[in-house]
């Protein structure tokens, strides 16, 4: 009888180790995109364009909508990747249109994200509106080592003393693997499109830059590029590919092609989607020829971000993302942009 005891504890051990060994084997990394839509705070920034943002602005911006919009951000955030990762979400979160570090600080310090101890990198940019773009991350899952801010540049005679968002570099430590993060915003669909095209250029130029000082780095190219995949910023002058198959060595893929074309997008236009919000991936995390090799991080699936709270559920804009203002109104909504988001494995 003690014999059989005995073994039935022994098969328990080996049982409780090979569940221990399979989970630690599945390692699973959430990273994503979300454009916050004017996450501005309610004091004005010397220098910046911000007066819409303040008491007395248009938006009769005040205390009460900032508390809202940080709660209802701060949601959004802390919910996405847990359709894979319940209770753990992204490692990392590129964000755009954020005012300041203090925007950023009672970001962070809302409950949802605190609980996860999300913390923040952000340089503070020549942009005339004072929107930045910045990176949140959980410090469990990604280690920050770098931190820089790469202008962007107008390069033409009619755009001087113009200024906007650069391109924001941060260089870390993923699943023991060296990750460049680069989280931008170029110009908008009311400038000409060359501003996105030499916005594309741009990032090409840092992208290799970064290959050049360490072949091995894992890269992600992410941003509102307020352009689809296959407009010529993205797709001629970035060069990010429609198919992994296209994907030369160091070169780059952009899965949200496909994605566009399935009729899915992260806002919308005259009732059509488009696909603005975007991670590139550099070829080194990509599986070719329809192998399976995990053994460094790997691309495994990439998904638009829906919940049904993000979509107006009813009246004339039904099926369009809720904004926190429309048409001078007050909505208490979230943003005029869906996330992005992409899931790496590796064994």
């Amino acid at each position: 009888m003690r014999k059989f005891q005995f073994l039935t504890f022994l098969l328990l051990l080996v049982l409780v180790g090979c569940q221990a060994k399979n989970k630690k084997e599945q390692q699973v990394y959430g990273i994503g995109f979300y454009n916050l839509e004017n996450l501005f705070d309610t004091t004005h920034d010397e220098g910046k364009n911000d007066y819409e943002f303040m008491p007395e602005g248009t938006f009769k911006w005040d205390a009460e909508k900032y508390k809202c919009k940080l709660h209802n951000m701060a949601r959004v955030l802390a919910d996405m990747g847990t359709d894979k990762l319940p209770e753990v979400g992204c490692a990392a979160i590129g964000v755009a249109e954020v005012e300041n570090a203090k925007c950023l600080t009672d970001l962070c310090n809302q409950p949802a994200l605190k609980a996860r101890n999300f913390k923040f990198v952000h340089i503070e940019g020549p942009d005339q509106r004072g929107i930045d773009c910045a990176l949140l991350y959980n410090p469990q899952l990604f280690k920050v080592n770098h931190v820089k801010l790469v202008p962007y540049i107008y390069n033409r005679p009619e755009d001087a003393g113009r200024a906007t968002r650069g391109f924001l570099v941060v260089s870390g430590t993923m699943a023991k693997e060296h990750v460049t993060i680069i989280v931008n915003h170029l110009p908008s669909r009311g400038a000409p499109s060359y501003a996105r095209e030499d916005g594309g250029s741009q990032l090409r130029v840092v992208k290799d830059s970064l290959q050049k000082d360490d072949p091995k780095v894992k890269l992600f190219i992410m941003g509102d590029m307020n352009d689809d995949p296959n407009d010529a910023s993205m797709a001629k002058c970035l060069g990010a590919r429609r198919e992994i198959s296209e994907v030369e060595e160091g070169g780059l893929y952009n899965p949200w092609w496909n994605m566009l074309a399935s009729g899915q997008g992260t806002l919308q236009f005259q009732g059509s989607w488009n696909l603005f919000d975007q991670i590139i991936l550099s070829s080194n995390l990509l599986n070719k020829s329809g192998k399976e090799d995990y053994s460094t991080l790997k691309l495994f699936d990439y998904q638009v971000f829906r919940r049904d709270y993000l979509i107006q559920q009813e009246g004339a804009y039904r099926g369009n993302t809720l904004r926190t203002t429309a048409g001078g109104k007050w909505l208490n909504g979230y943003s005029d942009h869906l996330p992005t988001l992409v899931y790496l494995k590796k064994n």
